[in-house]
C-alpha cells in the first residue's frame, strides 16, 4: 500500500492537495483517490454513499473547516475518481479499507466526519479501535438503504442487485435510474430542501458522476442495502452505547420520515450531543456553514 500525489490535470478537487491510496482488496489493487487541504489537527471527512457519492459534496464543508483543520476527505472505493470495480461490494470491504486508511494515513486520534451510511463504518471503527478518533460527528446518519426502507425483501433487493449487475440487461436499467430527471427527482424528494440549487449545471455534475465506468457496481449495492453494516436499529443504537469517544449527530429538520425517527432515537441516547439544522439527508452539501455553526462548540471543546 503507497500514496502519490496526483496532477491537478488528472483530478478534479475543491482546491487541495489531491493524492492516490493504493489499497489491496484479495488481490486486486484499488486506488483510493483523497484531498487535504488546510493545516492544524486532523481532520477526517466521509461523504455518504449513494449512486452519486463523491468528495465534492462534502468539498465546501472542508474549505470551511481548513482554517483551523487538516482536511482530509475521500472518494470511497466504488465511487467518485477511485477505482470502480466489479466487486462484490459489502461491508467487509469497507470496514478493512476504513480501518487500513485510518492506519496508514494518520498517527494519532483525529476528528472525523462522516455524513449519511458512513456512520456506521465510523461507528464500527471506533468501537474495535477506540484511540482512532477524538472526537465522532454523524451529519444526517443513516443506516438502511433505499430498497430495504421501502420495504423491500432481502430476496428481492438480491435479485435487483444482481439484475444491475449483469452485462446488457444492468446498464439500461442502471442509465435509466441515473438520468438527470431521476436525479432531479430524488434531490427533490429526500436530498435537497431548497430547489433553487439544483440548477442544470449541478445535476449535469451529479449525472456526470454515475456515468464513469463501473459506477453501477457499488451504486446496486448501496441502494439494495448490500453496503448496510448493521441490518437492525438497536444494532446501530448499541454501536453508539459502547463508544468511548464523543458522538454529536447533525439532524435535518426535514430528513424523510423515517430516517428523522432514527436520527431522533439516537441523539435521545445519554451523552450524544446533537442538533436540528434546516436541510434533509444532503445537509453536508447544502447548508456547509450551517453545519459548521452547530458543530463549532463540540469541535473545539476541550474534554475533561
Amino acid at each position: 500500500m503507497s500514496t502519490n500525489l496526483l496532477s491537478s490535470a488528472a483530478a478534479v478537487g475543491f482546491g487541495g492537495v489531491v493524492q492516490e491510496y493504493l489499497w489491496n482488496w484479495e488481490n486486486q489493487q484499488l486506488r483510493v483517490v483523497y484531498e487535504t487541504l488546510g493545516k492544524g489537527s486532523p481532520l477526517l471527512l466521509l461523504p455518504a454513499f449513494s449512486s452519486v457519492s463523491t468528495r465534492l459534496e462534502i468539498g465546501e464543508l472542508a474549505r470551511l473547516l481548513a482554517p483551523n483543520f487538516q482536511v482530509v476527505a475521500v472518494d470511497w472505493p466504488g465511487f467518485g475518481e477511485s477505482s470502480r470495480l466489479s466487486l462484490n461490494y459489502r461491508p467487509q470491504i469497507y470496514q478493512q479499507f476504513l480501518s487500513d486508511f485510518v492506519n496508514a494515513i494518520f498517527k494519532t486520534p483525529i476528528t472525523v466526519m462522516a455524513a449519511g451510511h458512513a456512520a456506521s463504518y465510523v461507528l464500527q471503527l471506533a468501537t474495535k479501535q477506540p484511540t482512532a478518533f477524538s472526537k465522532i460527528v454523524l451529519l444526517a446518519p443513516t443506516w438502511r438503504g433505499p430498497l430495504p426502507t421501502m420495504g423491500a425483501s432481502e430476496q428481492i433487493a438480491g435479485m435487483v442487485r444482481g439484475l444491475v449487475r449483469s452485462p446488457i440487461v444492468g446498464q439500461a436499467l442502471y442509465k435509466l435510474n441515473t438520468t438527470p430527471s431521476f436525479l432531479n427527482f430524488m434531490y427533490r424528494r429526500h436530498v435537497f430542501t431548497d430547489t433553487a440549487k439544483l440548477t442544470p449545471s449541478f445535476i449535469d455534475k451529479k449525472w456526470q458522476t454515475t456515468q464513469q465506468p463501473g459506477a453501477r457496481f457499488a451504486s446496486a449495492a448501496f441502494v439494495t442495502g448490500n453496503l448496510d453494516a448493521v441490518r437492525q436499529q438497536s444494532d446501530f443504537l448499541q454501536l453508539v452505547q459502547s463508544l468511548t469517544v464523543p458522538l454529536m449527530v447533525v439532524i435535518g429538520e426535514s430528513s424523510p420520515t423515517k430516517s428523522r425517527e432514527e436520527m431522533n432515537a439516537l441523539a435521545a441516547l445519554p451523552g450524544v450531543k446533537s442538533a436540528v439544522i434546516p436541510g434533509s439527508l444532503g445537509l453536508h452539501e447544502e447548508y456547509p456553514a450551517e453545519v459548521l455553526a452547530a458543530v463549532e462548540n463540540f469541535l473545539f471543546r476541550i474534554e475533561n
